[in-house]
């Protein structure tokens, strides 16, 4: 049997500006090479949580107490600042969730996609031109050659945001993690980059792991569920397992008040309250959700 690419094991983190309020609690997850794995949950569930965790991001208020984060046989959590500057944006890179703030709006779009091509793979500046005219192609961008000498202004969200997915492809990475990249896009968009995404991970054999509190995303796009709350896994399993044949309460009424585009005449079922009474006690809070807890 394989080894995962990315196994998480008992990772528990606490806000430092809450009292040590804790924002992840024992989670344990695990993603094989070319998989697609959705952390899904409200918001304060800790998902994007993890994925700061994941990437070396967490904001100096949130502390890890407890835990490994093991990335191709590698605990991340042991590694000094070089070694994870080696492994960030290369072995492992980010697709952000507002394509407006996260591109340099003083820049060219082909200086940003050329600079870790030179930096982290040592290409030529004209073999870096190259690549980034053939990542936009890949993108499905119209007229590559206008593109990179645009500034992030002179596109559209939808056109930012494949820019931004070409970045998170460049160097081949083995890991991408997807930070609800299509929240700030109209639902027409939001379909083609979830497909898009989707493509591009399949013909690159990259993990992806899909930061969204939609399930509906998740059907379209995952492999695996994560489904946390207040920091806490309540349920995992594969996609079919989890949506079809849910065992949890929670995961039963949240997936009864997502809309169902395929019955039209479903009607939505809010979470009743004793569900989340429940869950309290079983998570041990009182629902308390923090700033960072995502």
């Amino acid at each position: 049997m394989s080894r995962p690419l990315l196994s998480i094991e008992a990772l528990s983190a606490s806000s430092l500006r809450d009292g040590n309020q804790p924002v992840l609690r024992d989670v344990s997850l695990s993603l094989e090479p070319g998989q697609v794995l959705g952390l899904v949950g409200e918001s304060g569930a800790g998902k994007s949580t993890i994925a700061k965790a994941l990437l070396g991001i967490l904001p100096a208020g949130i502390k890890v107490t407890d835990g490994r984060i093991h990335f191709d046989g590698r605990n991340l959590l042991e590694l000094d600042q070089r070694a994870l500057r080696g492994i960030m944006g290369s072995e492992i890179t980010l697709i952000p969730q507002d394509p407006q703030t996260a591109l340099n709006p003083g820049r060219r779009i082909g200086a940003q996609l050329t600079d870790g091509l030179r930096l982290k793979r040592g290409m030529s500046v004209r073999d870096a031109d190259e690549r980034a005219l053939q990542l936009l192609e890949e993108v499905h961008i119209r007229d590559p050659e206008r593109v990179v000498r645009s500034y992030p202004h002179e596109l559209s969200g939808g056109m930012r945001q494949r820019v931004l997915i070409a970045a998170a492809f460049a160097l081949e990475p083995k890991l991408v993690v997807a930070d609800e990249p299509t929240t700030a896009l109209d639902v027409t968009v939001q379909k083609e980059i979830l497909r898009l995404i989707r493509r591009m991970q399949e013909s690159h054999g990259t993990a992806v792991v899909f930061v969204t509190h939609d399930l509906g995303v998740v059907a379209q796009i995952c492999d695996r569920i994560t489904l946390l709350y207040a920091g806490k896994v309540i349920e995992a399993g594969t996609t079919a397992d989890v949506l079809t044949a849910p065992k949890h309460a929670y995961t039963k009424a949240l997936i009864a008040a997502s809309p169902r585009y395929d019955r039209q005449d479903a009607g939505l079922e809010p979470v009743p309250e004793t569900v989340f009474e429940a869950l309290r006690c079983e998570v041990g809070t009182q629902g308390k959700e923090t700033a960072d807890g995502r």
